[in-house]
């Protein structure tokens, strides 16, 4: 119970995210930006991501990732205030950004937080994750309901209340204790992890994991739309991706373990893989939802493998660090996937860019069953709890 703020504040964070992934393309889209344009709207911010997501993980390590994350949800109001003021891609560019920085400096502090938590850590994660998808869901679920009611203007209303509310249940999450640096500059930690081989390791998997989050945020809204779908339907249709990552939560996490020989990492991006390449072959609201679920199973399954892999390999005092350079991968997705859809739709097609992609991830997921023993190689697993 002493925990229950701190899963407050994370379910009520990732709600907002949710509808971020449905209002904002299709915001954006409803300004005239073009396939390009979406696709840049979606990539260039998360070079950004990419820094900042260091540096929030290298202050958690100082500064304890309570503060981290009430920080994020101040910068998630913020985005979602300036929202209804953007009239054009620049405008949009900066509104996006703002919301870009939340990420960037939630889940490196989130994670961290997690993996402090007395008890099995692939069961708290997995109760993280859990409360993470439900918020989504419900996010994902609601926000097609409140843009039918009360448009663009609300719903982005709406954002900036929920991350507020973030903010005030994060006070009461449990401060950890000040990390000692031993006099170690900012990012001392970054030398000694980067020779690490199983941490590049860590951010390819993170990459396959963050997948679905990337195409959920630009242009799986958009497939939707293609397929016939509107806009409360499409967002029950994309909360059922996160349905299927609190399956994965609560039901598997416990029986997700790390190491060469666990083979969570290849099941998990086969999902991943194939809820992408295959879902533009059915337009049926059982087949897609189906394939949603997939998706988000497989989603939520690397995301524990990832949390319980920086976790163990790593004393206490560079978790922080740890998960943001693990978690790199993550902005190489938001950075690349956006750019490579984007070029595919206007090219080629909406449904082509979702078939190649596909079949990139199953080259992706083939890179992590190659790497396994490699990446483990010369390392040894630290607080196995």
């Amino acid at each position: 119970m002493a925990h229950l703020p701190y899963f407050l504040a994370s379910f009520t964070w990732n709600y907002g995210l949710g509808m971020t992934w449905l209002v904002v393309p299709l915001y954006a889209a409803s300004k005239g930006l073009s396939g390009a344009e979406l696709g840049i709207l979606f990539s260039l911010p998360s070079v950004a991501q990419l820094a900042i997501n260091l540096v929030g993980g290298a202050y958690v390590d100082r500064v304890g990732g309570k503060r981290i994350m009430l920080a994020s949800s101040v910068l998630l109001a913020a985005g979602a205030a300036a929202m209804p003021f953007a009239w054009d891609f620049w405008s949009l560019f900066g509104a996006q950004m703002i919301l870009v920085l939340a990420r960037a400096t939630f889940w490196p502090a989130n994670w961290s937080i997690a993996a402090e938590l007395p008890g099995a850590r692939g069961v708290q994660a997995g109760r993280l994750n859990a409360v993470s998808s439900a918020g989504q869901i419900l996010g994902n679920g609601s926000c097609g309901f409140v843009l039918a009611l009360g448009g663009f203007n609300l719903t982005f209303g709406v954002l900036s209340a929920l991350a507020f509310a973030a903010l005030v249940l994060g006070l009461g999450t449990p401060q950890g204790p000040r990390r000692d640096t031993g006099g170690k500059g900012l990012f001392d930690n970054y030398k000694a992890l980067i020779r690490m081989p199983v941490l590049l390791y860590g951010a390819l998997c993170a990459y396959l994991s963050a997948l679905p989050f990337s195409l959920s945020m630009s242009f799986y809204p958009l497939l939707l739309q293609f397929l016939g779908f509107g806009e409360e339907a499409s967002g029950v249709l994309l909360a059922l991706r996160a349905v299927g990552g609190i399956g994965a939560g609560l039901i598997v996490a416990r029986f997700v373990h790390t190491g060469p020989g666990s083979p969570w990492p290849v099941i998990a991006g086969a999902f991943v893989a194939a809820g992408v390449g295959l879902q533009p072959l059915v337009s049926h609201w059982g087949a897609v939802g189906a394939f949603m679920f997939a998706l988000g199973a497989g989603s939520g399954l690397m995301t524990i493998y990832f949390q319980v892999t920086m976790a163990e390999i790593v004393k206490p005092e560079m978790r922080g660090s740890a998960m943001a350079l693990g978690g790199v991968g993550w902005g190489v997705s938001h950075l690349t996937t956006p750019l490579i859809m984007g070029f595919l739709a206007d090219r080629y097609g909406l449904v082509s860019g979702f078939y190649v992609l596909g079949a990139l991830s199953l080259v992706v997921v083939g890179l992590v069953a190659v790497l396994r023993n490699w990446a483990f190689a010369r390392t040894t697993l630290a607080n196995p709890a």
